[in-house]
């Protein structure tokens, strides 16, 4: 069993560079699945969740060449079969492939998706797409038979705007006949990740990025090329390890637009950071006021970095408020912040976070990816060690965290016990 093992109290000093972002790399690689030749992707990130996707891939029958973090897929000998539930449910993302195979076959069958447990996640406006274009759904416990005698475009308007649910619609609807029309779409950068990638290979998607998103459909699409953007997500967390043990901190690689929502919150909290073209300079600040913060879809505060920042908030005087409104199970790195010495309240969707207290290593459990991140932030900063379980969680989604504060002076190690 892995675990984490951290000694607190260490400066962090020097600099980070951001790797490809998670959320975007997980949507591309399925997305390959609609071309009909070779894609390459650059700037893939090397975490777990990209190893799954490349196992299906494979047991599709996808060529995949990994260099670095260069990925070449080989569509031209694919096959369309059932993907198994053990490789569904490994990642949430898998839901992906389910809209590509039916976007280029007409016809998929899949598992329910997997990822961590943080709330309900159904799939529900993924389905209503599907439906709007002229998909027939059969559910049958955990797996789905989705067919369609033809894919016409249709006008689909979310019930809100998941960022899921807008990308697999896009998926859907790149080789449908007609125009595709999604109202209430979301915005994160993600998006327009994958659509500058289709339309790299021939596809006809404009408003990405705002909230109606137009596919007109076309028949076939070619080779294509994708970079995966920074992940502003890995950037954000390391700009919080900063604002707690940072002296002049550099985290390089960045989209400062993507994490703005970011680091005007934590301007507001007193924390000194200064934000160039591609990089930004932090550094820790001991008097720092407590903020409200409420997480919305893009532009607004991610729902990725609440429990990132909980760990922050502690430190900060006076009382904080932290509103979770995107997933109604993301509290549960709480109970463990409570047991290092936090005072925490949770109250619905919402936590009441009293500072500044310090926090003390104690053995504690990732439950999943953001709740682990929270506390591998926790443990930079806390009196004494802190060993963190069930790290496979943080894994998946940080590409090499350990090495990466260990660059820049944390004492933390990656251990198989």
């Amino acid at each position: 069993m892995k675990k984490i093992k951290i000694n607190g109290g260490k400066e962090l000093k020097g600099t980070i560079r951001i790797s490809g972002a998670k959320n975007s790399a997980v949507a591309l690689v399925p997305a390959s699945l609609l071309s009909d030749g070779i894609v390459t992707i650059d700037n893939i990130p090397n975490i777990s969740d990209i190893d799954a996707l490349n196992e299906i891939l494979e047991f599709l029958g996808a060529k995949v060449v990994r260099d670095k973090d260069r990925m070449i897929i080989d569509q031209t000998s694919l096959e369309n079969k059932e993907i198994p539930e053990s490789k569904a449910k490994k990642l949430r993302a898998s839901y992906y492939f389910m809209s590509a195979l039916l976007g280029k076959y007409k016809h998929v069958e899949m598992y329910f998706p997997g990822g961590c447990s943080i709330g309900a996640r159904p799939i529900d406006q993924t389905l209503k797409g599907f439906r709007a274009l002229g998909a027939e759904v059969i559910e049958e416990g955990n797996k789905f038979t989705i067919d369609a005698k033809e894919l016409t475009g249709a006008e689909v308007s979310l019930d809100m705007p998941s960022v899921g649910a807008t990308i697999n619609t896009i998926l859907v609807a790149v080789k449908a006949k007609g125009t595709t029309t999604i109202l209430n779409a979301a915005k994160e950068p993600e998006i327009v990740n994958v659509a500058t990638f289709l339309n790299n290979m021939g596809a006809k998607i404009t408003g990405a990025g705002t909230s109606e998103i137009t596919i007109k459909g076309v028949n076939k699409l070619g080779n294509g090329f994708a970079e995966v953007i920074p992940d502003r997500i890995e950037a954000g967390t390391y700009v919080i390890a900063g604002a707690l043990m940072g002296n002049s901190l550099k985290i390089e690689n960045i989209i400062p637009e993507h994490i703005e929502s970011l680091t005007l919150k934590l301007k507001e909290m007193n924390v000194p950071i200064k934000v160039h073209e591609d990089n930004l300079i932090v550094s820790r600040c001991e008097g720092m006021k407590s903020v409200n913060i409420k997480t919305q879809g893009y532009p607004g505060f991610a729902t990725d970095l609440q429990q990132p920042m909980t760990s922050l908030l502690v430190y900060a005087n006076g009382t904080s408020t932290l509103e979770e409104t995107i997933y109604e199970n993301r509290f549960q790195n709480v109970a463990f912040l409570n047991s290092m010495g936090a005072d925490i309240v949770i109250d619905g969707r919402k936590i009441y976070i009293k500072g500044p207290k310090k926090l003390k290593g104690k053995e504690i459990v990732a439950t999943d990816l953001r709740a682990g991140a929270c506390l591998v932030l926790a443990g930079l900063k806390a009196e004494g060690q802190t060993v963190i379980k069930e790290v496979e969680h943080i894994l998946r989604g940080y590409e090499n965290i350990i090495q990466k504060l260990q660059n820049v002076g944390a004492d933390i190690i990656l251990v198989d016990e």
